[in-house]
């Protein structure tokens, strides 16, 4: 009878297999495994490698584009206040880059009036979970004036706030380009005096709560023939000095300003009374009688001064009554001034009397 147990078989006697196949395959099929994850980690490594390399490139030209603009990043964790700066940071303070940052020795930086503003609005942007941008002064270390912008925002984690960070710039040069351009807009550049836009401008605002009392007009007397016979530099250096005696004249004025060639106003506010005005106006004409010692040359001028109340009418008309009153003072014989009166009249008054 066949035996039928079961024994086992001699695994080279098994049809179409022979010993030691299935291991071969096996470590094939792991080489090709392994091979594979090779390559995919060493394509990883390349790809990492390039995106290092780009991401340096980028912040290389990060910090360089910073640089040129004078801007840097800055953050202070809440409420901790551990300050962290990047290096133009560093730089705009005038401090050592890497160095140990103490706020309370950085806000001595800034001025007071810079120091409460940035208090009032980094309280008021961590209150709100806000920001804000300002414009400020500082004193750095070495003792440089530098404007800085200042831009911040919070970062808040379950609603609470956790870091104030943003961006310091250098705006030293925009500054002073924008004091120049305003100086230009508001000021005579020949005499450092308010020029017509700025005294319109303020007799505009007389009429927005901003009172005047009395305007003078003042036309210097023989000012043509001097820049006729010694030539405009002459001239403009007469007009310097002429302007100079105006301003020392007018103690407790609001406002003087060259407001033609040869013509400067003088805005008064409501505290002086008409005889202090016209005390002013006798002051004037007495003391541009005296010489104006100009590049060697003792020039000779006079001054004529029409005078308006403001009470005679409105502040937009007060220029026109003063002109009136002026051009009455040249008729009289020059070196003399004269009041524009609320009937359309003018009073006559000598420089003496």
């Amino acid at each position: 009878m066949p035996d039928t147990s079961c024994t086992p078989k001699d695994p080279a006697s098994l049809p179409g297999k022979r010993v030691g196949q299935g291991s071969a395959y096996n470590r094939r099929s792991d080489a090709a495994t392994i091979a594979r994850l090779e390559a995919e980690l060493a394509a990883q490594a390349a790809l990492i490698a390039s995106q290092d390399v780009s991401l340096a490139h980028s912040r290389k030209i990060f910090d360089r584009a910073s640089a040129a603009a004078r801007i840097g990043v800055w953050e202070c964790s809440l409420p901790d206040e551990r300050l962290t700066w990047t290096d133009v940071v560093y730089d705009l303070f005038d401090l050592p880059r890497g160095s140990v940052l103490d706020r309370g020795e950085i806000i001595k930086c800034y001025p007071a009036e810079s120091r409460k503003a940035l208090d009032s609005l980094r309280g008021r942007a961590i209150a709100e979970r806000s920001g804000f941008t300002l414009d400020a002064e500082i004193t750095t270390v070495a003792g440089h004036c530098r404007w800085i912008r200042i831009t911040a925002t919070v970062e808040c984690e379950a609603d609470m706030p956790v870091r104030i960070f943003g961006m310091k710039q250098d705006i030293t040069e925009e500054k002073i380009l924008s004091d120049r351009m305003r100086y230009l807009a508001e000021f005579d550049a020949m005499t450092g005096l308010a020029n017509r836009a700025r005294f319109q401008a303020r007799l505009g605002h007389a009429e927005e709560g901003r009172p005047v009392g009395a305007l003078l007009l003042i036309d210097l007397d023989g000012f043509k023939a001097v820049n006729d016979t010694f030539g405009h530099v002459v001239g403009d250096e007469c007009l310097k000095a002429a302007a100079e005696r105006l301003t020392g004249g007018c103690g407790g004025a609001e406002l003087v300003a060259r407001v033609g060639g040869d013509e400067f106003a003088v805005l008064l506010g409501p505290h002086l009374d008409r005889a202090a005005v016209s005390g002013m106006a006798r002051h004037l004409i007495e003391a541009m009688a005296k010489p104006l010692p100009v590049r060697g040359q003792s020039l000779r001028l006079g001054a004529s001064v029409g005078i308006a109340f403001a009470e005679a009418g409105q502040p937009c008309d007060l220029f026109m009554q003063a002109d009136t009153a002026l051009y009455a003072a040249k008729a009289a014989g020059r070196n003399t001034f004269r009041i524009f009166k609320a009937e359309g009249q003018v009073k006559g008054h000598s420089a003496a009397a």
